[in-house]
C-alpha cells in the first residue's frame, strides 16, 4: 500500500504501468463536478467510481482485498479512516466474488490511517483495506476510487 498526498504522485508513476493514466484523470478532472457512478477513462483497464456517503463505524465493516484491480482511492472532501492489514493467512468470510472482484474478511485490521483532503492511497491484492470508517463521528465524504487493471 501506498498512502501520499496528490501532490507526490509522480514518484510513483513507474510502480505500474497505469497509474500514471490514474493520476492523469485526478490531477485534470474537476471532481466536485463529476457525478457519481462509474466513468471510464481507458475502458476497463482505468476506470473511476465516483463516490459521496456518511462514513461508518468501523464494528459494521469487514476488510476487503481485489485480485484484478489495484485501487487508487482519493479523498475530495472530507475525512475518513482506513484499517489495514497485509493478506497473510486470514481466511476470507466471503468468497471472492469474479464480478465484483472483491472478497472480504472479517479480522480487525492492523491498524488505521486516516485520509484527509488531498491524500490518496493505493491497495494492491496483498493489501488489506477497510475505507469509509467514521474519524469520531459519522460525516459526508466524497471520494473516487480510480480501478487500475493489474493485468496488461
Amino acid at each position: 500500500m501506498i498512502i501520499d498526498l496528490l501532490t507526490n504522485a509522480d514518484l510513483y508513476n513507474t510502480v505500474h504501468q497505469r497509474l500514471s493514466i490514474a493520476f492523469h484523470y485526478l490531477k485534470t478532472t474537476d471532481l466536485l463536478s463529476v457525478p457519481t457512478g462509474k466513468h471510464a477513462i481507458e475502458g476497463d483497464d482505468v476506470f473511476a467510481i465516483m463516490q459521496e456517503y456518511e462514513t461508518l463505524d468501523a464494528d459494521t465493516q469487514q476488510m476487503e482485498a481485489h485480485k484484478k484491480y489495484i485501487d487508487v482511492q482519493y479523498m475530495i472532501q472530507g475525512a475518513e479512516l482506513v484499517g489495514h492489514s497485509l493478506l497473510t493467512t486470514h481466511v476470507a468470510s466471503k468468497a471472492y466474488d469474479e464480478d465484483g472482484d472483491y472478497h472480504l474478511f472479517a479480522a480487525p485490521p492492523d491498524f488505521f490511517s486516516e485520509m484527509k483532503q488531498g491524500m490518496f492511497m493505493i491497495f494492491f491484492p496483498h493489501d488489506l483495506h477497510k475505507p469509509s470508517i467514521q474519524v469520531g463521528t459519522p460525516a459526508k465524504v466524497r471520494k473516487v476510487v480510480v480501478k487500475v487493471k493489474i493485468a496488461p
